[in-house]
Order: structure tokens, then sequence, then C-alpha cells
């Protein structure tokens, strides 16, 4: 039946949604260090933007502690001013091996700015779950417009994908809880 479909894509795009905002949560710095911060902070390796992960090795010797050790030491400066010129807000050391970010303790001011701005994103995730379900919503009214499906099947429908809408709602609320609870442990 292609109401199935309509309602599999729609779930599909509401996941895609909770993913990209967890994805995009997990690159905001919490006071400890967490090697998904430099997730998009590109490096220009020989002519090519390159991830910082991909030409060295990070790690969390300590809970504010990230080291970046890159494969070929000479770009270790690349790698330096593509942290520098990032909005990540920390200075790096560079020793000439190792690059030490060291994770200051954020302040009760930054960490209230950081809750607004995970709320904004919270908000933005919802407004395209909302979204989704409008448009699937539409494309279902459609369908039954060209008897491709009854009105009973439509109302089965409608109430499925708010029960999805729902669902998904939820599940944003306490990943931006879950974060603002990261964020405000001092």
């Amino acid at each position: 039946m292609m109401s199935d479909d309509v309602m599999v894509i729609a779930e599909e795009k509401m996941d895609k949604t909770l993913e990209a905002l967890q994805r995009e949560l997990s690159t905001m710095r919490a006071g400890r260090a967490n090697v998904a911060v430099l997730d998009r902070i590109l490096v220009d390796y020989y002519g090519a933007p390159t991830p910082i992960k991909q030409m060295a090795n990070i790690a969390t010797p300590e809970a504010r502690l990230l080291t970046i050790t890159p494969y070929d030491p000479k770009m270790i400066s690349a790698v330096e001013k593509a942290i520098q010129t990032s909005d990540l807000g920390i200075n790096p050391n560079n020793d000439g091996k190792i690059i030490r970010l060291v994770f200051p303790e954020l302040t009760e001011e930054r960490r209230k700015d950081l809750v607004k701005t995970i709320k904004k994103k919270g908000e933005e995730a919802k407004v395209g779950v909302r979204n989704i379900r409008r448009e699937t919503v539409e494309q279902l009214k459609k369908q039954q417009k060209a008897s491709e499906i009854t009105e009973d099947d439509l109302k089965d429908c409608e109430a499925d994908i708010q029960k999805t809408h729902d669902k998904k709602i939820a599940g944003i609320d306490k990943i931006i809880a879950d974060k603002e609870k990261e964020i405000m442990a001092v």
C-alpha cells in the first residue's frame, strides 16, 4: 500500500532529524574534553580540506585535556592554525610533536548561553519534525483525493503519523534535557 511507504519515509526523515541534532550537540563543548568538538574543523592537508581525525591520533588523557598527534609531523602547525581559526575558543599548546587542548571550566554565564543555543537547536529540530508530519499528511490527502487510499486509511495514517511525531518530539526533549544537564553540571 502506498500510504505505508509514505509513513516509513516520514519516520526515516524524522529519525534523521534527531540524529542530526544529536551530532550537532555532540560537537558543543561542555567543559569536558570531547573528541567530537574537532569534527567540524578542517585542516589544509596538501591542498585538500581534511578532518583532523583523519590525519591525527586524538586522545583524552584527562577529563579536560585533548592531545592531537598528527601522523605527518610536518602538519602540526597546519593543525594548530586550523584550531586557532575555528570557533572552538581554545588556544592550542604545541610542543613540536603533540598539540594539547586544555578545556577551561565553563563560567555560569557561558553555561547559560550554551543552554540557550541548545534549546534553539532543539526547537529547530522540532520544527523539522512538524514539517515532515505536515508534508506527510498533505501527501496522504492527495492519495485519498486520487482514490488511492480510503478515507478510513487516511484517518488511520494521520493518527499513526501523529503518534510518530509525538514520540520524536519527546525524543528531542530528552536529548535537549540530557545535554542541558551535562552542561550545567559543575
